[in-house]
Protein backbone atom coordinates (compact mmCIF):
# COMPACT_ATOMS: atom_id res chain seq x y z
CA UNK A 1 0.00 0.00 0.00
CA UNK A 2 2.81 2.19 0.58
CA UNK A 3 4.58 1.60 -2.75
CA UNK A 4 1.30 2.34 -4.47
CA UNK A 5 0.77 5.76 -2.49
CA UNK A 6 4.46 6.86 -3.22
CA UNK A 7 3.96 5.98 -6.70
CA UNK A 8 0.73 7.92 -6.74
CA UNK A 9 3.02 10.65 -5.20
CA UNK A 10 5.60 10.70 -7.66
CA UNK A 11 2.72 10.64 -10.62
CA UNK A 12 1.06 13.48 -9.07
CA UNK A 13 4.41 15.67 -8.77
CA UNK A 14 5.46 14.82 -12.30
CA UNK A 15 1.77 15.90 -14.04
CA UNK A 16 1.90 18.77 -11.79
CA UNK A 17 5.45 19.53 -13.50
CA UNK A 18 4.46 19.34 -16.68
CA UNK A 19 1.02 21.56 -16.92
CA UNK A 20 3.33 23.78 -14.87
CA UNK A 21 6.28 23.73 -17.62
CA UNK A 22 3.74 23.78 -20.43
CA UNK A 23 0.98 26.58 -19.03
CA UNK A 24 2.27 29.23 -21.50
CA UNK A 25 2.01 26.62 -24.70
CA UNK A 26 -1.70 27.91 -25.79
CA UNK A 27 -2.86 30.27 -27.79
CA UNK A 28 -3.89 32.80 -26.42
CA UNK A 29 -1.10 33.32 -24.40
CA UNK A 30 -0.50 36.59 -22.57
CA UNK A 31 1.73 36.99 -19.90
CA UNK A 32 1.82 40.21 -18.07
CA UNK A 33 3.22 42.99 -20.00
CA UNK A 34 2.52 44.50 -23.80
CA UNK A 35 3.06 40.74 -25.91
CA UNK A 36 0.76 38.32 -26.38
CA UNK A 37 0.39 35.27 -28.41
CA UNK A 38 -0.27 34.79 -31.42
CA UNK A 39 -1.08 38.21 -32.01
CA UNK A 40 1.94 39.79 -31.50
CA UNK A 41 4.06 36.98 -33.94
CA UNK A 42 2.14 38.64 -36.81
CA UNK A 43 2.46 41.92 -38.37
CA UNK A 44 2.77 45.48 -36.86
CA UNK A 45 1.02 47.99 -39.22
CA UNK A 46 1.86 51.07 -37.52
CA UNK A 47 5.45 50.24 -36.32
CA UNK A 48 8.18 51.34 -39.08
CA UNK A 49 9.60 48.52 -39.01
CA UNK A 50 9.91 44.96 -38.18
CA UNK A 51 11.69 41.62 -37.82
CA UNK A 52 11.63 37.98 -37.42
CA UNK A 53 14.71 36.78 -36.48
CA UNK A 54 16.38 33.03 -36.00
CA UNK A 55 19.80 31.25 -35.79
CA UNK A 56 20.50 27.78 -34.72
CA UNK A 57 23.21 25.10 -34.46
CA UNK A 58 22.35 21.94 -36.31
CA UNK A 59 24.03 18.64 -36.99
CA UNK A 60 24.38 16.66 -40.41
CA UNK A 61 22.62 13.23 -39.62
CA UNK A 62 24.30 11.61 -42.76
CA UNK A 63 27.73 13.62 -42.56
CA UNK A 64 28.02 14.49 -39.35
CA UNK A 65 29.17 18.00 -39.90
CA UNK A 66 28.19 21.02 -37.52
CA UNK A 67 26.11 23.26 -38.98
CA UNK A 68 24.82 27.08 -38.00
CA UNK A 69 22.48 29.10 -39.52
CA UNK A 70 20.55 32.43 -39.50
CA UNK A 71 17.78 33.92 -41.24
CA UNK A 72 15.47 36.69 -40.86
CA UNK A 73 12.45 38.36 -42.65
CA UNK A 74 12.49 42.48 -42.58
CA UNK A 75 9.51 44.07 -43.14
CA UNK A 76 11.06 47.88 -44.54
CA UNK A 77 9.51 49.06 -47.40
CA UNK A 78 12.34 50.30 -49.65
CA UNK A 79 12.51 50.65 -53.23
CA UNK A 80 9.78 49.71 -54.02
CA UNK A 81 9.96 46.06 -52.09
CA UNK A 82 8.24 45.28 -48.89
CA UNK A 83 11.86 44.41 -47.26
CA UNK A 84 14.47 41.69 -47.72
CA UNK A 85 15.06 38.11 -46.28
CA UNK A 86 19.15 37.18 -45.01
CA UNK A 87 19.68 33.56 -45.04
CA UNK A 88 23.60 32.66 -44.12
CA UNK A 89 24.59 28.74 -43.56
CA UNK A 90 27.85 28.50 -42.16
CA UNK A 91 30.25 24.74 -42.15
CA UNK A 92 31.06 25.21 -38.70
CA UNK A 93 33.78 22.44 -39.15
CA UNK A 94 35.63 23.93 -42.18
CA UNK A 95 34.42 27.71 -41.74
CA UNK A 96 32.71 28.27 -45.22
CA UNK A 97 30.42 31.18 -44.66
CA UNK A 98 27.56 31.11 -47.64
CA UNK A 99 25.03 34.05 -47.54
CA UNK A 100 22.32 35.58 -49.46
CA UNK A 101 20.40 38.48 -49.38
CA UNK A 102 17.34 39.47 -51.44
CA UNK A 103 14.56 42.29 -51.40
CA UNK A 104 11.13 40.78 -51.10
CA UNK A 105 7.60 41.19 -51.52
CA UNK A 106 4.97 39.58 -48.70
CA UNK A 107 2.02 37.78 -50.54
CA UNK A 108 0.96 36.91 -47.05
CA UNK A 109 1.23 38.66 -43.98
CA UNK A 110 -0.90 38.20 -41.13
CA UNK A 111 -1.30 40.49 -38.49
CA UNK A 112 -3.16 37.89 -36.54
CA UNK A 113 -0.42 35.42 -35.56
CA UNK A 114 2.28 34.26 -37.54
CA UNK A 115 2.27 33.36 -41.13
CA UNK A 116 4.79 35.06 -43.60
CA UNK A 117 4.98 34.23 -47.10
CA UNK A 118 7.38 36.14 -49.85
CA UNK A 119 8.54 35.99 -53.52
CA UNK A 120 12.46 36.49 -53.29
CA UNK A 121 13.36 38.55 -56.16
CA UNK A 122 15.61 36.31 -58.75
CA UNK A 123 14.18 33.69 -56.38
CA UNK A 124 11.62 31.61 -55.76
CA UNK A 125 8.58 31.66 -52.37
CA UNK A 126 9.55 31.68 -49.27
CA UNK A 127 7.69 31.06 -45.83
CA UNK A 128 8.03 31.19 -42.22
CA UNK A 129 4.96 30.33 -40.49
CA UNK A 130 3.19 28.12 -37.49
CA UNK A 131 2.53 24.58 -38.22
CA UNK A 132 -1.02 23.92 -38.10
CA UNK A 133 -2.99 20.82 -37.53
CA UNK A 134 -5.41 18.38 -39.15
CA UNK A 135 -7.89 21.15 -38.67
CA UNK A 136 -5.89 24.01 -40.38
CA UNK A 137 -5.45 25.14 -36.30
CA UNK A 138 -1.78 26.73 -35.81
CA UNK A 139 -0.68 24.34 -33.36
CA UNK A 140 1.29 26.93 -30.47
CA UNK A 141 4.71 27.91 -30.22
CA UNK A 142 5.50 25.00 -33.08
CA UNK A 143 7.06 26.59 -36.98
CA UNK A 144 8.10 25.61 -40.13
CA UNK A 145 10.70 27.38 -42.27
CA UNK A 146 11.51 27.34 -45.85
CA UNK A 147 14.07 28.99 -47.73
CA UNK A 148 16.53 28.87 -50.87
CA UNK A 149 18.88 30.16 -52.79
CA UNK A 150 20.70 29.05 -55.80
CA UNK A 151 22.90 26.38 -54.00
CA UNK A 152 21.87 26.46 -50.35
CA UNK A 153 18.42 26.25 -48.14
CA UNK A 154 16.59 25.30 -45.17
CA UNK A 155 13.61 23.09 -44.94
CA UNK A 156 13.59 23.46 -41.18
CA UNK A 157 10.81 23.16 -38.23
CA UNK A 158 11.02 24.65 -34.73
CA UNK A 159 9.26 23.40 -31.59
CA UNK A 160 9.66 26.13 -28.85
CA UNK A 161 10.59 24.18 -25.75
CA UNK A 162 10.77 27.50 -23.17
CA UNK A 163 8.82 30.07 -22.01
CA UNK A 164 9.34 32.98 -23.87
CA UNK A 165 11.59 35.71 -22.69
CA UNK A 166 10.12 38.95 -22.01
CA UNK A 167 12.51 41.74 -22.79
CA UNK A 168 12.02 44.63 -20.00
CA UNK A 169 9.82 42.28 -17.82
CA UNK A 170 6.81 43.71 -20.18
CA UNK A 171 7.91 43.09 -23.49
CA UNK A 172 8.95 46.90 -23.96
CA UNK A 173 12.32 48.97 -24.37
CA UNK A 174 13.62 52.31 -24.72
CA UNK A 175 16.92 51.71 -27.22
CA UNK A 176 19.78 54.34 -27.31
CA UNK A 177 19.69 58.45 -28.01
CA UNK A 178 15.56 57.94 -28.57
CA UNK A 179 14.35 54.96 -29.83
CA UNK A 180 11.89 52.08 -28.75
CA UNK A 181 11.49 48.38 -29.76
CA UNK A 182 8.70 45.75 -28.46
CA UNK A 183 11.00 42.35 -27.82
CA UNK A 184 10.34 38.95 -26.77
CA UNK A 185 12.75 35.90 -27.26
CA UNK A 186 12.23 32.48 -27.68
CA UNK A 187 15.29 31.19 -25.87
CA UNK A 188 15.16 27.68 -26.73
CA UNK A 189 14.13 25.03 -30.23
CA UNK A 190 13.89 21.81 -31.09
CA UNK A 191 14.90 22.45 -34.50
CA UNK A 192 14.36 19.67 -37.35
CA UNK A 193 14.66 19.10 -40.70
CA UNK A 194 16.74 19.27 -44.10
CA UNK A 195 19.74 21.69 -44.61
CA UNK A 196 21.35 22.24 -48.16
CA UNK A 197 25.34 23.35 -48.36
CA UNK A 198 26.25 23.90 -52.03
CA UNK A 199 23.74 21.51 -53.64
CA UNK A 200 23.87 18.57 -51.32
CA UNK A 201 21.07 18.19 -48.46
CA UNK A 202 20.84 15.83 -45.55
CA UNK A 203 18.53 15.77 -42.54
CA UNK A 204 19.51 17.67 -39.40
CA UNK A 205 18.92 18.47 -35.42
CA UNK A 206 20.33 20.90 -33.50
CA UNK A 207 18.97 23.89 -31.18
CA UNK A 208 17.20 27.31 -32.28
CA UNK A 209 16.67 30.63 -31.15
CA UNK A 210 13.98 32.92 -32.62
CA UNK A 211 13.75 36.81 -31.60
CA UNK A 212 11.00 39.23 -32.11
CA UNK A 213 11.54 42.65 -32.52
CA UNK A 214 9.47 45.82 -33.61
CA UNK A 215 9.24 49.44 -33.13
CA UNK A 216 11.25 52.57 -33.93
CA UNK A 217 14.85 50.68 -33.54
CA UNK A 218 16.77 50.55 -36.68
CA UNK A 219 19.98 48.66 -37.08
CA UNK A 220 20.21 50.08 -40.98
CA UNK A 221 20.48 53.28 -40.13
CA UNK A 222 20.34 53.91 -36.23
CA UNK A 223 23.23 53.81 -33.37
CA UNK A 224 25.49 50.45 -33.72
CA UNK A 225 25.59 48.02 -31.11
CA UNK A 226 26.63 44.54 -30.42
CA UNK A 227 23.95 41.68 -29.95
CA UNK A 228 24.78 38.12 -27.86
CA UNK A 229 22.19 35.44 -28.05
CA UNK A 230 24.00 32.74 -25.12
CA UNK A 231 22.19 29.15 -24.56
CA UNK A 232 24.45 27.95 -21.42
CA UNK A 233 24.84 24.11 -20.08
CA UNK A 234 22.75 25.10 -16.80
CA UNK A 235 19.67 25.87 -18.67
CA UNK A 236 20.40 29.51 -18.53
CA UNK A 237 19.86 31.53 -21.54
CA UNK A 238 20.83 35.10 -22.40
CA UNK A 239 20.18 38.16 -24.85
CA UNK A 240 22.70 40.75 -24.34
CA UNK A 241 23.28 44.57 -25.87
CA UNK A 242 25.81 46.77 -25.82
CA UNK A 243 24.97 49.83 -27.74
CA UNK A 244 27.15 52.46 -28.97
CA UNK A 245 26.58 56.00 -29.84
CA UNK A 246 27.17 58.08 -32.65
CA UNK A 247 30.63 59.56 -31.18
CA UNK A 248 31.42 55.56 -29.86
CA UNK A 249 30.83 55.68 -26.40
CA UNK A 250 28.30 53.21 -23.77
CA UNK A 251 26.87 55.02 -21.69
CA UNK A 252 25.94 53.50 -18.60
CA UNK A 253 22.79 53.48 -18.82
CA UNK A 254 19.58 50.99 -19.24
CA UNK A 255 19.16 52.54 -22.87
CA UNK A 256 22.47 51.42 -23.76
CA UNK A 257 23.14 48.09 -21.82
CA UNK A 258 20.46 45.29 -21.84
CA UNK A 259 20.82 42.24 -20.46
CA UNK A 260 17.95 39.80 -20.13
CA UNK A 261 17.67 36.24 -18.71
CA UNK A 262 15.70 33.50 -18.30
CA UNK A 263 17.09 31.75 -15.85
CA UNK A 264 13.89 28.84 -15.11
CA UNK A 265 10.22 28.89 -16.14
CA UNK A 266 9.35 30.65 -13.02
CA UNK A 267 12.06 33.32 -13.20
CA UNK A 268 13.52 35.66 -16.14
CA UNK A 269 14.92 39.16 -15.43
CA UNK A 270 16.17 42.32 -17.87
CA UNK A 271 19.64 44.40 -16.06
CA UNK A 272 22.18 47.00 -17.14
CA UNK A 273 24.09 45.41 -14.42
CA UNK A 274 26.89 44.11 -16.38
CA UNK A 275 30.18 44.59 -17.85
CA UNK A 276 31.79 44.00 -21.28
CA UNK A 277 35.46 43.83 -21.75
CA UNK A 278 36.60 43.35 -25.40
CA UNK A 279 39.92 40.84 -25.31
CA UNK A 280 40.57 40.22 -28.92
CA UNK A 281 39.63 41.88 -32.26
CA UNK A 282 39.22 40.76 -36.17
CA UNK A 283 39.51 42.72 -38.73
CA UNK A 284 37.97 41.90 -42.56
CA UNK A 285 39.97 40.35 -45.39
CA UNK A 286 39.84 44.03 -47.45
CA UNK A 287 40.35 45.79 -43.68
CA UNK A 288 37.47 47.57 -44.47
CA UNK A 289 35.93 46.58 -41.20
CA UNK A 290 36.88 45.08 -37.92
CA UNK A 291 35.04 43.75 -35.43
CA UNK A 292 35.62 42.34 -32.00
CA UNK A 293 36.11 38.26 -31.40
CA UNK A 294 35.93 37.41 -27.95
CA UNK A 295 34.20 39.31 -24.83
CA UNK A 296 34.38 38.97 -21.18
CA UNK A 297 30.99 39.43 -19.21
CA UNK A 298 30.81 39.53 -15.67
CA UNK A 299 27.84 40.55 -13.73
CA UNK A 300 27.50 40.80 -10.34
CA UNK A 301 23.55 39.36 -10.64
CA UNK A 302 24.21 35.91 -10.39
CA UNK A 303 27.79 36.16 -10.15
CA UNK A 304 28.72 35.45 -14.43
CA UNK A 305 31.85 35.54 -15.48
CA UNK A 306 31.61 34.51 -19.20
CA UNK A 307 34.10 34.19 -21.83
CA UNK A 308 32.11 34.39 -25.67
CA UNK A 309 34.36 33.91 -28.78
CA UNK A 310 33.33 34.31 -32.17
CA UNK A 311 33.71 30.67 -33.83
CA UNK A 312 34.69 32.05 -37.14
CA UNK A 313 36.57 35.01 -38.29
CA UNK A 314 34.61 35.70 -41.70
CA UNK A 315 31.01 35.70 -41.30
CA UNK A 316 30.40 38.85 -42.22
CA UNK A 317 26.94 39.92 -44.33
CA UNK A 318 27.93 42.48 -46.33
CA UNK A 319 24.22 43.72 -47.76
CA UNK A 320 22.03 45.95 -46.89
CA UNK A 321 25.37 46.86 -45.31
CA UNK A 322 27.82 45.26 -43.77
CA UNK A 323 27.79 43.71 -40.61
CA UNK A 324 29.33 40.30 -38.64
CA UNK A 325 26.60 37.43 -37.71
CA UNK A 326 28.19 33.85 -36.64
CA UNK A 327 28.03 31.26 -34.21
CA UNK A 328 29.95 31.50 -30.63
CA UNK A 329 31.33 29.30 -28.05
CA UNK A 330 31.17 30.63 -24.75
CA UNK A 331 32.80 29.31 -21.11
CA UNK A 332 32.55 30.65 -17.48
CA UNK A 333 30.89 29.89 -14.52
CA UNK A 334 27.84 31.70 -13.22
CA UNK A 335 27.09 31.60 -9.35
CA UNK A 336 30.64 30.04 -9.16
CA UNK A 337 29.49 27.12 -11.08
CA UNK A 338 31.57 26.14 -14.30
CA UNK A 339 29.16 26.51 -17.68
CA UNK A 340 29.75 26.17 -21.16
CA UNK A 341 27.60 27.48 -23.94
CA UNK A 342 26.94 28.26 -27.67
CA UNK A 343 24.72 31.55 -28.92
CA UNK A 344 25.04 34.23 -31.81
CA UNK A 345 27.28 37.53 -32.08
CA UNK A 346 25.39 40.79 -34.19
CA UNK A 347 28.12 43.03 -34.71
CA UNK A 348 26.98 46.03 -36.54
CA UNK A 349 29.98 48.34 -34.04
CA UNK A 350 33.28 48.46 -35.89
CA UNK A 351 36.40 49.34 -34.81
CA UNK A 352 39.54 51.76 -36.08
CA UNK A 353 43.17 51.78 -35.57
CA UNK A 354 44.07 54.78 -32.69
CA UNK A 355 45.06 58.01 -34.12
CA UNK A 356 47.37 59.49 -32.12
CA UNK A 357 48.60 63.27 -32.06
CA UNK A 358 51.78 64.01 -30.07
CA UNK A 359 50.69 67.33 -28.12
CA UNK A 360 54.08 67.82 -25.94
CA UNK A 361 57.09 68.38 -26.26
CA UNK A 362 55.85 71.39 -28.73
CA UNK A 363 57.91 74.80 -29.87
CA UNK A 364 61.26 72.97 -30.67
CA UNK A 365 62.27 72.17 -27.03
CA UNK A 366 61.35 69.08 -24.67
CA UNK A 367 62.07 70.23 -21.06
CA UNK A 368 62.23 67.34 -19.02
CA UNK A 369 60.48 68.54 -16.25
CA UNK A 370 57.37 68.17 -18.32
CA UNK A 371 55.58 64.98 -19.67
CA UNK A 372 55.54 63.98 -22.70
CA UNK A 373 51.96 64.00 -24.09
CA UNK A 374 49.71 62.56 -26.93
CA UNK A 375 46.04 63.00 -27.44
CA UNK A 376 43.43 60.11 -28.81
CA UNK A 377 41.94 61.44 -31.68
CA UNK A 378 39.24 58.85 -31.78
CA UNK A 379 37.92 56.86 -28.63
CA UNK A 380 35.79 54.11 -28.69
CA UNK A 381 34.36 52.96 -25.46
CA UNK A 382 35.19 49.15 -27.01
CA UNK A 383 38.32 49.81 -27.56
CA UNK A 384 40.93 50.23 -24.63
CA UNK A 385 44.14 51.70 -26.09
CA UNK A 386 48.20 51.10 -24.42
CA UNK A 387 50.84 52.97 -25.59
CA UNK A 388 54.92 52.41 -26.00
CA UNK A 389 56.79 55.19 -25.90
CA UNK A 390 60.46 55.64 -27.46
CA UNK A 391 63.20 57.76 -28.18
CA UNK A 392 65.69 58.21 -30.71
CA UNK A 393 68.95 60.73 -30.50
CA UNK A 394 69.89 59.72 -34.39
CA UNK A 395 67.57 61.01 -36.61
CA UNK A 396 65.31 58.24 -36.40
CA UNK A 397 67.90 55.52 -37.10
CA UNK A 398 67.04 53.99 -34.23
CA UNK A 399 64.25 53.92 -31.04
CA UNK A 400 65.02 52.68 -27.74
CA UNK A 401 62.00 52.28 -25.38
CA UNK A 402 61.35 54.77 -22.26
CA UNK A 403 57.87 52.89 -21.06
CA UNK A 404 55.29 50.42 -22.65
CA UNK A 405 52.01 49.51 -21.75
CA UNK A 406 50.66 53.34 -20.26
CA UNK A 407 46.97 53.27 -20.41
CA UNK A 408 47.22 57.26 -19.69
CA UNK A 409 48.15 59.61 -22.70
CA UNK A 410 50.85 61.38 -20.63
CA UNK A 411 54.49 60.09 -19.11
CA UNK A 412 56.36 62.14 -17.04
CA UNK A 413 60.11 60.65 -18.13
CA UNK A 414 62.33 60.94 -15.09
CA UNK A 415 66.28 60.99 -15.38
CA UNK A 416 66.50 61.10 -19.07
CA UNK A 417 69.08 59.78 -20.66
CA UNK A 418 69.71 62.70 -22.67
CA UNK A 419 71.99 65.75 -22.60
CA UNK A 420 70.79 69.50 -23.14
CA UNK A 421 70.92 70.16 -26.60
CA UNK A 422 70.40 66.71 -27.52
CA UNK A 423 67.94 66.27 -30.54
CA UNK A 424 65.17 63.68 -29.48
CA UNK A 425 62.54 62.87 -31.72
CA UNK A 426 59.68 60.57 -29.64
CA UNK A 427 57.32 57.99 -31.23
CA UNK A 428 53.93 56.92 -29.29
CA UNK A 429 52.62 53.06 -30.55
CA UNK A 430 49.02 52.70 -29.59
CA UNK A 431 47.82 49.37 -29.61
CA UNK A 432 44.42 47.35 -28.69
CA UNK A 433 44.92 44.81 -25.97
CA UNK A 434 45.43 42.19 -28.82
CA UNK A 435 47.53 44.31 -30.63
CA UNK A 436 45.48 43.76 -33.60
CA UNK A 437 44.29 47.28 -33.58
CA UNK A 438 47.05 49.64 -33.94
CA UNK A 439 48.95 53.02 -34.91
CA UNK A 440 52.43 54.34 -34.19
CA UNK A 441 53.42 58.43 -34.34
CA UNK A 442 56.17 59.91 -34.30
CA UNK A 443 57.11 63.71 -33.40
CA UNK A 444 57.67 65.47 -36.74
CA UNK A 445 60.28 66.91 -35.89
CA UNK A 446 62.94 67.18 -33.27
CA UNK A 447 62.96 68.90 -29.95
CA UNK A 448 66.35 69.60 -28.22
CA UNK A 449 66.31 68.16 -24.69
CA UNK A 450 66.43 70.87 -21.89
CA UNK A 451 67.41 69.08 -18.81
CA UNK A 452 66.22 70.49 -15.46
CA UNK A 453 66.22 69.40 -11.79
CA UNK A 454 64.10 66.59 -11.62
CA UNK A 455 61.61 66.25 -8.40
CA UNK A 456 63.96 63.29 -7.22
CA UNK A 457 66.80 66.04 -6.63
CA UNK A 458 64.70 68.08 -4.63
CA UNK A 459 64.26 67.21 -0.60
CA UNK A 460 60.75 66.40 -0.46
CA UNK A 461 60.40 68.45 3.13
CA UNK A 462 61.20 71.89 1.56
CA UNK A 463 57.34 71.66 -0.72
CA UNK A 464 54.48 70.28 0.64
CA UNK A 465 51.56 70.07 -1.76
CA UNK A 466 47.85 70.01 -0.27
CA UNK A 467 44.76 68.94 -0.04
CA UNK A 468 45.73 66.57 -3.16
CA UNK A 469 43.11 65.62 -4.94
CA UNK A 470 41.93 69.71 -4.70
CA UNK A 471 38.39 70.93 -4.77
CA UNK A 472 38.62 74.82 -4.05
CA UNK A 473 41.88 75.79 -2.82
CA UNK A 474 44.93 74.26 -3.78
CA UNK A 475 48.19 75.35 -1.02
CA UNK A 476 51.70 75.10 -1.81
CA UNK A 477 53.66 75.65 1.42
CA UNK A 478 57.55 75.74 2.19
CA UNK A 479 59.55 75.09 4.82
CA UNK A 480 60.72 78.99 4.97
CA UNK A 481 60.10 82.08 3.54
CA UNK A 482 61.18 82.70 -0.01
CA UNK A 483 61.44 85.26 -2.67
CA UNK A 484 60.89 85.64 -5.86
CA UNK A 485 58.64 82.41 -6.43
CA UNK A 486 57.13 81.89 -9.90
CA UNK A 487 54.77 78.78 -10.30
CA UNK A 488 52.88 78.09 -13.68
CA UNK A 489 49.75 75.09 -13.80
CA UNK A 490 49.93 72.53 -16.85
CA UNK A 491 47.37 70.50 -18.17
CA UNK A 492 48.82 67.04 -19.38
CA UNK A 493 48.97 68.31 -23.33
CA UNK A 494 51.76 70.91 -21.89
CA UNK A 495 49.37 73.88 -22.00
CA UNK A 496 50.02 76.85 -19.65
CA UNK A 497 46.85 77.24 -17.90
CA UNK A 498 47.99 79.74 -15.25
CA UNK A 499 51.39 81.53 -14.17
CA UNK A 500 52.23 84.12 -11.14
CA UNK A 501 54.89 85.41 -9.29
CA UNK A 502 55.14 86.03 -5.30
CA UNK A 503 57.48 88.19 -4.46
CA UNK A 504 57.49 86.68 -0.95
CA UNK A 505 55.96 83.96 0.49
CA UNK A 506 56.27 80.85 2.96
CA UNK A 507 52.93 79.49 1.34
CA UNK A 508 50.77 80.27 -2.04
CA UNK A 509 47.10 79.20 -2.43
CA UNK A 510 45.92 78.61 -5.61
CA UNK A 511 42.11 78.74 -6.80
CA UNK A 512 41.28 75.30 -8.02
CA UNK A 513 37.43 75.52 -8.62
CA UNK A 514 37.54 77.03 -12.29
CA UNK A 515 39.68 73.94 -13.09
CA UNK A 516 37.83 71.08 -15.02
CA UNK A 517 38.69 67.58 -13.33
CA UNK A 518 41.06 65.79 -14.13
CA UNK A 519 45.36 65.79 -13.59
CA UNK A 520 47.66 68.39 -13.36
CA UNK A 521 51.23 69.45 -13.01
CA UNK A 522 52.39 72.78 -10.73
CA UNK A 523 55.55 73.82 -11.88
CA UNK A 524 57.86 76.16 -9.10
CA UNK A 525 60.77 78.09 -9.65
CA UNK A 526 62.84 79.84 -7.54
CA UNK A 527 66.99 80.36 -7.09
CA UNK A 528 67.36 77.09 -4.80
CA UNK A 529 64.12 75.05 -6.08
CA UNK A 530 63.31 74.02 -9.24
CA UNK A 531 60.78 70.99 -9.32
CA UNK A 532 57.41 69.73 -10.85
CA UNK A 533 54.89 68.45 -8.58
CA UNK A 534 50.95 66.42 -9.19
CA UNK A 535 47.61 67.32 -8.38
CA UNK A 536 44.39 66.40 -9.32
CA UNK A 537 41.48 68.32 -9.64
CA UNK A 538 38.08 66.84 -8.49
Amino acid sequence: MKLKTNLLLVFIICVASFTYAQDWKVYPYEPSGQVAFPVDEGRHTSEPIEWWYSAGHVVGQNSGKNYSFMYTFFHYPQFGYDGFRILNITDDDTGTFYQDVKPVTYTTLSTTDFNIEATVLLGGTEYWRNKVDGMLVPIPFEYELSAASATEGLDLEFVTLKRPLILGDDGYLDQGLANYTYYYSQTKNDVTGNITVAGVSEPVIGTGWIDRQYGDFNPLTGEKYEWFSMQLSNGMDINLWNIFTATRQIPDTEKYKILSAYVDESTQYTSSDFEIERLAFNCMPDDMMCYSKQWRLTSTTNNLDLIISTQHDNTEVQLPFRFFEGATTITGTVNGNPVTGIGFAELLHDYQNPEVTITSPNGGVYDTAMPISWTLTNPDDGRPVFYDLEYSVDNQANFLPVVQGLTDTFYLWTNPTLLTGDDVWFKVIAYSIDGTLTNTIISPTSSSAFITLSTQNIEENKIQLYPNPVDDILTLEFNTNLNDVVYEIIDLNGRLIFKSKKLSTSNIEIKAEHLTSGLYYIKVHHDVIETVLKFIKK
